[in-house]
């Protein structure tokens, strides 16, 4: 069937495409600088092409830590994802089922997304002091970050379980499974595209966090931290390659969690489609 595209459409058309511009415009200026050659500078027009500041990016700086910030920023965003997926998982399951106090405690967890991270950052800064404990980026930072991405993680499985169909537990129950072979075979299965997506947020929220990372890192600087130290003292374009080996690396992650959703899909699909012929 053809559709008659009018002015209307057009104009919906560029309207949106000047938006992609815009959003995207100034991640692609910065990924073509970083190809600038080794006399290069910091904006257009570029002298020459190479690779010159990416392998550049992992030698010995004069100034800054990038390959230090960057394993940091990894480790302390695959050890928030983990735990956020970890306590986002419990919570649903216990809020399933009345239990007292749970509505104080549900507002009570998401009064960090309200207040201003910077805030945040600075009270578990003065509490790591005042314990006499040195705040660190794997300690203090940590803790920082999971009141960013844990209130996300607790809203989206509520949101998941909340449209659960509780009929599958209960035909899994009547054929004889346990309560872990219940959750197990028929829950998680279910609600695996839901908890990847919950790694994935946390991970990203936890990588690029700035304003809860700066009164709680100590004296090591993660890669958000490091990048805007860097704004202030260097002049060449390695640190655009930087910023564009960080954005690769963000699309992986993307891209991997994708792959991971599709291939639970597949499995899922898979398995009812056994279980139906074995039923025949």
């Amino acid at each position: 069937m053809n559709v008659k595209r009018g002015p209307v459409h057009v104009m919906l058309t560029l309207t949106f495409g000047l938006f992609l511009l815009f959003l995207y415009g100034p991640t692609i200026t910065i990924a073509l600088l970083s190809f600038q050659g080794p006399d290069g500078g910091l904006t257009f027009p570029m002298n020459g092409l190479s690779l010159h500041w990416y392998f550049n990016l992992f030698e010995k700086q004069q100034v800054g830590d990038f390959g230090g910030s960057l394993s940091r920023s990894l480790l302390l965003g695959i050890s928030v994802m983990t735990c956020t997926i970890l306590f986002s998982l419990l919570a649903g399951l216990a809020y399933r089922r009345y239990f007292r106090g749970g509505t104080v405690l549900f507002y009570l967890t998401l009064v960090s997304l309200i207040l201003p991270s910077i805030l945040i950052s600075l009270g578990i800064g003065i509490l790591f002091d005042q314990l006499g404990i040195s705040p660190h980026w794997y300690s203090s930072a940590f803790g920082a970050h999971l009141t960013w991405t844990l209130p996300f993680g607790l809203l989206i499985m509520f949101a998941v379980f909340n449209r659960f169909n509780k009929h599958y537990e209960a035909a899994a129950i009547d054929m004889g499974a346990s309560p872990w072979q219940s959750f197990s075979l028929v829950v998680l299965p279910l609600i695996l595209p839901s908890l990847i997506g919950v790694g994935l947020l946390g991970f990203t929220l936890s990588y690029d966090e700035f304003a809860r990372t700066l009164m709680t890192s100590g004296t090591f600087n993660t890669l958000p931290l490091e990048i805007y130290g860097m704004t202030t003292n260097v002049t060449t374009p390695v640190l655009y390659a930087l910023g564009t080996f960080t954005t690769l690396i963000s699309f992986a992650l993307i891209g991997t969690a994708l792959v991971a959703m599709r291939l639970a899909q597949r499995r899922r699909t898979a398995r009812r489609a056994d279980a139906e012929t074995s039923l025949r």
